[in-house]
């Protein structure tokens, strides 16, 4: 009778132990499997694994070079992207060194491609659950791609990827190396630079642990008559330079113990920041230390913008002919700014005196292939050599057209005379410290000046000689808009743009807003674009649709961003009823451009939004010869704007005098 009741009790205990044991096991399963922190100095070193993260495609050529020299150098190694690796399944099993390739995007944040793997080693490394020997079997390394400019954000993703990799017990194959776009702040010169340096860093790892069967770190028992070291001494100093500053070495190596008095030797980890002292110490005792700035063009940029068609000028300006400069020669109609205030196309030039900017928008239409940065601090050329450069490359190209089929003699005659020029191109010509030097020798020229700046730099603007029109990008009417769609460098970026519109408000010339509608992004911001066109009173408003430019993998807009010219007309319509002293003056439908002007230019119903380029120049010659008391104002140099040219006309903005052109399906190329 008892041992019934017993046998229950036993059968009891051994299911509920069963039922935990099963339990715990399941749960265990769920964690990320470790490894035995013993097989560390066993591990095979013979194979790479190649692992990039990138947005624009830098870190995928990156990686694809990185193998080239591997194989090159016998040594195994293969390629994947981030989002085609399962690190958990895994990461933790990996025999070979496994390399990161990893750019920073926005606001510190990983590319698309890596943000599945750097939240799950983030978790991992964080999980009180996970053993923080999960990486001990793991020899890795890490590679960031970044720009200092963006100061705290600045290899934010492998920054981390380096902390996470250690906080789970993962060892380096050599230390954490940050590559830096900015080539003013990066010890070798630029990114590029940086990556070959890191590059002979990690590969020299793999010659001296595999290349003898000695174990020889420096020379082969093969060879003893004829030692070869791993490093020449013109290799040392690049191999081994870290790219972050001297007196803040990587994460890496921060919790490094030097005592450099208590011994003659440097430790081989060491042997960068002591080359480079030694350098700097023997460079100031011949008297030949000399911080001279570097030029902003590096050869990457300079080849990448001289395949668009740029002529560079100098280390840091840039020509470029327009594509509507060759419409006219053809007479086939001309650009936006013929059709709103009477600019010849075909004699306008289009240069920039700098073509670093502080901004990185979306929709640039250059792809981010010119440098960025938030001061001058590159050499600078003086403004005669930009002016000159400018205008030689300008002709040069002119005369190449010359004979071409379709170009109208005359118009190619008138061609070689520039009478505007359009200071954008790409770029912050603002920046250039001596703007308003160049500025006059253009109107000692009688070139008109059209000035484009993207409203971060206030002071400046303030500072600006008068020019013919004064533009101001705005491209959002909000902070957080703004942030998204330009991608400032500035930290006070917002303070900054609000203060350039005041600024503008004071300029006694033309000044002109210029938004540009994303579609989804920003055309929804009506009543905060009216709040910003009352800050800076301009005098005119130009709403553009923007311009696809092809995929680039440093954007996402697509053709679905693109508004059509109906959304854009009824957009402005919506703005114009928000603005009590503008009305809608003209249109240009090809451009997909409109044109807002202040009731100030309709006269007697007539609307002047057309300049009087010689009054301008008569104006500008009194201006700077009474030393700037002979002041003047946009109502003095205004001209009748033509019907054609006015909203609602059958013309739509297209020139009579030009001929529209079409391809054998009837589509409208002017200015193609």
């Amino acid at each position: 009778m008892i041992f019934k009741p017993v046998m229950g009790v036993v059968a009891g205990i051994l299911g509920i132990w069963l039922w935990t044991t099963l339990k715990a096991k399941q749960d265990e399963e769920k964690l990320p499997k470790t490894r035995d922190p013993n097989q560390a100095d066993k591990l095979t070193t013979s194979a790479i694994k190649i692992f990039y993260g990138t947005q624009t495609g830098t870190a995928k050529k990156f990686a694809e070079m990185l193998q080239e020299l591997s194989t090159r150098q016998g040594t195994d190694c293969s390629v994947t992207s981030l989002k085609d690796y399962e690190p958990e399944d895994n990461l933790p099993n990996e025999s070979c060194t496994c390399v990161f390739i990893v750019s920073t995007y926005t606001d510190g944040q990983p590319p698309e491609d890596a943000v599945w793997f750097c939240k799950w080693l983030e978790e991992s490394s964080n999980d009180f659950r996970v053993q923080k020997s999960l990486l001990g079997g793991v020899k890795y390394a890490v590679f960031g791609l970044g720009n200092s400019l963006y100061k705290d954000n600045f290899n934010m993703v492998a920054k981390n990827i380096d902390q996470w990799m250690t906080a789970l017990s993962a060892q380096p194959a050599v230390p954490l190396r940050l590559g830096d776009e900015n080539h003013i702040n990066s010890k070798h010169g630029g990114i590029e630079a940086d990556f070959e340096a890191w590059t002979k860093e990690l590969l020299a790892t793999f010659k001296s642990t595999s290349s003898c069967e000695c174990g020889s770190q420096e020379t082969c028992c093969k060879d003893e008559k004829n030692p070869q070291p791993l490093l020449k001494d013109s290799d040392e100093d690049a191999m081994y330079e870290s790219s972050t500053d001297e007196d803040n070495d990587d994460e890496s190596d921060k919790n490094r113990k030097k005592d450099p008095k208590s011994s003659g030797m440097v430790d081989l980890e060491d042997l960068g920041p002591a080359l480079r002292k030694m350098k700097k110490a023997k460079e100031m005792e011949n008297g030949s230390l000399v911080n001279e700035p570097k030029e902003m063009v590096t050869t990457v940029i300079r080849e990448s913008l001289t395949k668009q068609g740029y002529k560079i000028i100098g280390s840091h300006s840039g020509v470029k002919i327009c594509r509507w400069t060759k419409a006219m020669l053809r007479g086939r109609g001309g650009c936006y700014k013929h059709t709103f205030y009477g600019i010849e196309s075909h004699r306008c030039m289009e240069t920039t005196p700098s073509l670093a900017c502080a901004n990185k928008c979306v929709f640039c239409w250059r792809h981010h292939t010119n440098p960025v940065g938030t001061e001058w601090k590159w050499q600078m050329n003086e403004p005669e050599m930009i002016v000159d450069g400018a205008m030689q490359n300008h002709f040069n190209m002119i005369k190449q057209f010359r004979g071409v089929p379709g170009v109208k003699l005359e118009k190619f005659e008138e061609a070689m005379k520039i009478k505007h020029c359009a200071l954008s191109l790409v770029g912050e010509p603002i920046m250039y410290p001596k703007i308003n030097e160049l500025i006059k020798l253009l109107h000692g020229h009688e070139i008109s000046t059209f000035l484009v700046t993207n409203a971060q730099f206030p002071d400046a603007i303030k500072n600006l000689v008068p020019v013919t029109q004064l533009y101001v990008s705005v491209d959002a009417s909000t902070k957080e808009s703004l942030k998204k769609i330009d991608r400032p460098l500035f930290r006070d970026f917002w303070p900054r743009f609000l203060d350039s519109l005041k600024a503008l408000s004071d300029k006694g010339q033309r000044t002109v807003y210029r938004l540009t509608l994303v579609k989804s992004w920003n055309t929804d911001e009506l009543k905060s674009y009216a709040d910003l066109v009352a800050l800076g009173k301009p005098d005119f408003i130009e709403v553009k649709g923007v311009t696809y430019c092809g995929e680039s993998k440093a954007s996402t807009l697509t053709m679905a961003n693109v508004p059509w010219h109906q959304e854009v007309v009824g957009f402005v319509q919506q703005l114009v009823a928000l603005l009590p002293d503008y009305e809608l003056a003209c249109e240009h439908e090809h451009s997909n451009c409109l044109l807002i002007a202040h009731k100030k230019f309709n006269i007697d119903g007539d609307w002047h939004t057309w300049i009087d380029y010689s009054k301008f120049h008569e104006l500008i010659r009194d201006y700077e010869d009474s030393e700037g008391k002979a002041s003047f104002s946009s109502l003095d140099y205004m001209a009748k704007t033509p019907n054609w040219a006015v909203f609602g006309d059958e013309h739509r903005g297209f020139d009579p005098d030009e001929t529209r052109w079409y391809r054998k399906n009837r589509k409208d190329i002017s200015g193609c």
